[in-house]
């Protein structure tokens, strides 16, 4: 608690409430109003929550004026750096970073969880063949509880941890499935020899009819972006899969509402967008007529991709992208592609442009993310199911967290109501 308490005064009502103050480690302080309507029958409004704290974590740090970003508290260039997205899943799930023994122990554990129940098959073949791969992931994952039921007591701190370790080892899995049923070729068993990320490239572009190769520059791509990926503090989805959570749903189908809520074009879909947008602009010579019409702010037009809700600097996330971004256009994309040569000159009149550095609107994550997928080939539908394999281990050790907060209770917001006031029920043969 900091020393300097809020008062709120009711001038009409004479009525005043001294308010506490919640402080962390880092950030901003937090004005404590737990009681404040059971003591002064008053609300706080904040749309979209962009004032309040809903929880106390320990797993994300974010400084969005000054572009940081830690997981529990190392910097993200330290870890994109240095370490593997196994060793980062690890660090968010138990609060450190393991020794080589612990390391060792954790990898062998998932690699065990990657298969899936064979049953889980028919389940794909449920789906209309061309239906969406994120479409096809909340109903998978949300479909686990019925096959994996054997350690569902979420009040019982080891089967929170098999659940854990189950959804964070086959998400790859569910999603490399849910792409080949979209295009119709079967299913690929994960290889219990390749890492996390070569496993998926594996099970995303290989086939029975002959050998695959993984290519390293495409896995050092991805175990990066999953990185990167892996948490970022209390978004939507995380937000999601905590609400879930307090009514104290069993972990499956809280990851599968963060999904959910993951899907939308705001939030994971943003990648995705900023492929159409490239696709909508075509071609390098169009580039002045489109920046005009992201300046006018009569036209519909928006540059997606540009500027965060959070960051007011330069995404910690996209500076690092940005190099990886260019390794692979050049080792492994078709550099006479007209796309990448559009994303190019877009990156460079953002970062010179006074428009967008005035309103600080620098590239981000989205931004290059989704240039990279296209390059190792993935296709559009898949960026969002690659921002929830990397976001998984996240939401779970966000799940996880709050299982063990003493203080954790049921989600429930409050509203202002601004409908009709009491009227009588008038039968209708009179209205």
């Amino acid at each position: 608690m900091a020393d300097n308490p809020y008062k709120l005064v009711n001038e009409q009502e004479g009525l005043s409430e001294t308010l506490g103050v919640v402080s962390g480690t880092q950030g901003p302080h937090a004005v404590d109003v737990r009681k404040l309507y059971r003591d002064t029958g008053v609300l706080t409004y904040d749309p979209g929550f962009m004032s309040t704290a809903s929880c106390e974590s320990r797993i994300t740090y974010i400084d969005g004026e000054a572009g940081i970003l830690e997981y529990r508290g190392y910097p993200i260039e330290q870890l994109a750096e240095q370490s593997t997205y196994l060793e980062v899943a690890y660090l968010l799930l138990y609060g450190d970073l393991p020794n080589r023994t612990q390391l060792q122990k954790f990898e062998q554990l998932i690699v065990y969880h990657t298969m899936l129940n064979e049953t889980l098959k028919n389940f794909y073949d449920g789906f209309h063949h061309d239906a969406h791969p994120m479409a096809i992931m909340v109903g998978v994952v949300g479909s686990l509880s019925a096959f994996y039921h054997d350690s569902l007591d979420i009040n019982d701190p080891k089967h929170r941890e098999i659940s854990a370790h189950r959804l964070f080892a086959k998400m790859p899995t569910i999603a490399a499935a849910s792409y080949k049923h979209n295009i119709s070729e079967p299913i690929i068993y994960p290889r219990n020899e390749l890492s996390y990320c070569a496993n998926f490239l594996h099970m995303m572009f290989s086939t029975p009819c002959e050998p695959y190769e993984v290519n390293p520059i495409a896995e050092k791509a991805i175990n990066l972006l999953f990185i990167l990926h892996a948490d970022h503090e209390q978004n939507a989805s995380t937000s999601t899969v905590r609400l879930a959570g307090s009514s104290q749903a069993n972990p499956f189908a809280c990851i599968a509402a963060g999904i959910a809520s993951l899907w939308g074009p705001a939030h994971g879909g943003a990648n995705e967008a900023v492929l159409d947008m490239l696709t909508e602009i075509g071609d390098v010579s169009h580039i002045d007529k489109y920046i005009a019409k992201a300046k006018d702010k009569k036209d519909k037009f928006r540059l997606m991709g540009f500027g965060h809700r959070v960051y007011k600097n330069f995404d910690p996330r996209a500076g690092i992208l940005r190099e990886v971004c260019k390794e692979v256009l050049e080792k492994l994309a078709d550099n006479d592609s007209p796309l990448f040569e559009l994303a190019l000159r877009l990156e460079e009149i953002a970062l010179n442009d006074d428009y967008f550095i005035q309103r600080k609107l620098y590239p981000n994550v989205d931004f290059y993310s989704g240039i990279i997928y296209r390059a190792l080939g993935i296709p559009n539908n898949m960026f969002t199911v690659m921002f929830a394999i990397g976001r998984t281990i996240g939401w779970v050790a966000h799940w996880m967290e709050m299982m063990n907060d003493p203080e954790q209770k049921i989600g429930r917001p409050r509203q202002i109501y601004k409908g009709s006031p009491r009227r009588e029920y008038i039968p209708i043969d009179k209205r």
